[in-house]
């Protein structure tokens, strides 16, 4: 770096100007002598400038691939045959469409396992962008960034058919039961700040267990969405049905939405890219088309 020349005692005008002659001509040498700013670096600059949405071309994990994550097993309706990669359920859809949005055609798009619980956890993540049913809170914020929602998220309440609670009509006749939902999900929240049972109500790691545990009458009912609760009743556990499904609560709906690391130089172009879909009617043909059998089911009040 080029150091400024001394200063004589002279008269404070002839001193003023030599100073500001000087610092004018180290000025270049200065900022070139400046730190390469780290968010410029890393992974932005392999793959894209980390504000840029320029297609097939953004600040991914691996320059040209674009990675999502989901769980495993992979749930019907939201995928088909345990194989997002195979674009068929209503999530798969939306997650191609979403990245040929960006500009990853289906061949340029890598999936991962991602258990539900570490899709929202704080700490860094293996994908790019995870679609899982993973509902939009405010606490989840603080740990990751999300999309706007692609899915709006109905509760429904499922029992064995003949059960003293299949004939529920309101929220106090589920009051007894012993009721069940996944760990960490919002079907678990909507137990216990809406329907408030008496009966502790049972946890399960995962929804094969849950449905495990209502086929062999370890619980009443089961709490779950709305099109996985017709899926349920209609493929996986047939002496089941649909009770009813629960209000929503608050001013805002509950969605689905999906799930980028915090702070992510994804998160608008991903944002830009669902509002399309959803502008142009993409997102409702695909609920459509894949959700078609979750029609209205009784609310439960």
């Amino acid at each position: 770096m080029t150091s400024l020349p001394a200063l004589s005692a002279g008269r404070p005008a002839v001193r003023a100007a030599l100073l500001l002659a000087a610092v004018v001509a180290a000025a270049p040498v200065l900022a070139g002598c400046a730190p390469q700013d780290a968010a410029t670096s890393g992974a932005a600059t392999a793959s894209g400038s980390a504000g840029s949405c320029e297609k097939g071309a953004l600040a991914t994990r691996k320059a040209g691939t674009l990675t999502i994550g989901t769980d495993k097993p992979a749930y019907e309706p939201w995928f088909s045959g345990d194989d997002p990669s195979n674009g068929k359920g209503y999530e798969a859809a939306v997650a191609y469409a979403v990245a040929d949005r960006l500009g990853y055609p289906k061949e340029k798009v890598s999936w991962v396992v991602s258990p539900f619980n570490k899709a929202f956890a704080p700490g860094a993540k293996d994908f790019d962008l995870d679609i899982n049913q993973v509902s939009v809170s405010e606490e989840r914020r603080q740990a990751v960034d999300f999309s706007p929602g692609y899915y709006q998220v109905r509760q429904t309440v499922v029992a064995l058919k003949g059960s003293r609670f299949a004939s529920a009509r309101s929220l106090a006749d589920l009051r007894g039961a012993k009721l069940g939902a996944q760990v960490g999900t919002t079907s678990l929240a909507a137990v216990t700040d809406q329907i408030k049972p008496s009966v502790q109500p049972a946890v399960f790691d995962s929804n094969d267990l849950a449905k495990s545990a209502l086929k062999n009458g370890q619980i009443d009912a089961l709490v779950l969405d709305l099109p996985t609760a017709f899926y349920v009743t209609g493929a996986e556990v047939p002496d089941a049905q649909v009770v009813g499904q629960l209000e929503g609560t608050g001013a805002d709906p509950e969605e689905f939405g999906l799930v980028l690391d915090k702070g992510s130089a994804l998160t608008g172009c991903v944002g830009r890219a669902v509002e399309a879909l959803r502008a142009d009617g993409t997102l409702a043909a695909l609920e459509k088309q894949w959700l078609s059998d979750a029609v209205a089911a009784p609310v439960l009040k």
